[in-house]
């Protein structure tokens, strides 16, 4: 019945775009591949990444402070992601036992005592960076393209999502096998066992067995959540507003229909909200999965 007053539409993907007043427009099929709403909108979403983040790093690289408020807002997101994530939760991957594991002090500090590094010199986790950068502006875009009329967010797809928690696994596969090895990639995740002989035969193919199962449960979770939360954000509001439809034939119509505006106002400000965490997390954890392949136990 919901979908039958059209109020899926942010949650369901076509082969078309509904409009307003019956309008519909076909999306066309290239090299036997169908395109769908979901797919328009991640190019939509990418694009939107490559424009505004090609025009911060051109007003960045003479070296000069990025300036405008607009600018200025993405280039703190770039930034609070490299310092409160990146950076923190990767570290040095290259340090031994006993070494310094912080990079701090390492580095002058600023007239605020934060970590200023100089000319030249990067942190070892800025390597990460690009792939982890991508990872949450790309999910932020779709989760906002949710919030415009007629549009969705096709993170709302398990599709979409298990397609980004893939490449999340691929990456951490990738990252942890040129640090280890193709081989050691899997056999650093079990730690160095002080057992006797029989009794160490009988745990190190068990550990390797819940940690191999944990990294491939964990990449799974990574797209269950993300989908969970975007999905259920546009089910609640398409229920609220399901209530307008089926009261328009009752005089219950103009208490209903006010209360249900106020609710899907309220539901929609906090769907903004969850955009942005939502990326957050899924970045901050493909951040915790990477570190744990490039780290030794």
């Amino acid at each position: 019945m919901l979908a039958s007053h059209g109020t899926f539409h942010h949650v369901y993907d076509f082969t078309e775009f509904h409009l307003p007043f019956g309008i519909h427009i076909p999306l066309p099929e290239i090299m036997g591949v169908q395109l769908t709403k979901y797919m328009v909108l991640q190019l939509v979403a990418a694009g939107l990444a490559i424009i505004i983040f090609r025009g911060v790093a051109n007003r960045a690289k003479d070296g000069h402070p990025v300036t405008g408020w607009f600018w200025n807002f993405w280039e703190m997101l770039a930034l609070y992601i490299r310092d409160n994530v990146v950076r923190p939760v990767i570290g040095d991957p290259h340090h031994h036992e006993g070494d310094d594991h912080s990079h701090v002090g390492t580095y002058p500090t600023d007239s605020h005592g934060d970590h200023a590094e100089p000319d030249g010199v990067t942190h070892p986790a800025d390597k990460y960076l690009p792939f982890l950068w991508s990872c949450f502006f790309f999910i932020l875009f779709c989760n906002l393209l949710g919030a415009f009329p007629w549009f969705g967010s096709a993170t709302a797809s398990i599709n979409v999502t298990g397609a980004l928690a893939l490449t999340a696994f691929i990456a951490t596969f990738i990252y942890g096998a040129q640090m280890h090895g193709p081989v050691g990639f899997w056999t650093h995740m079990v730690p160095h066992v002080d057992a006797p002989g029989a009794v160490k035969v009988l745990l190190v193919p068990m550990i390797f067995a819940i940690e191999a199962g944990g990294l491939f449960i964990k990449h799974g979770v990574l797209a269950v959540r993300l989908f969970a939360n975007i999905m259920g954000g546009h089910t609640v509001i398409a229920v609220i507003l399901a209530f307008i439809a089926d009261a328009a034939t009752s005089g219950a119509w103009f208490i209903v229909t006010p209360g249900s505006l106020l609710g899907q106002i309220g539901v929609g400000l906090l769907e903004l909200l969850v955009a942005f965490i939502q990326a957050y997390v899924f970045t901050f954890l493909s951040t915790i999965f990477i570190a744990l392949s490039l780290h030794e136990h």
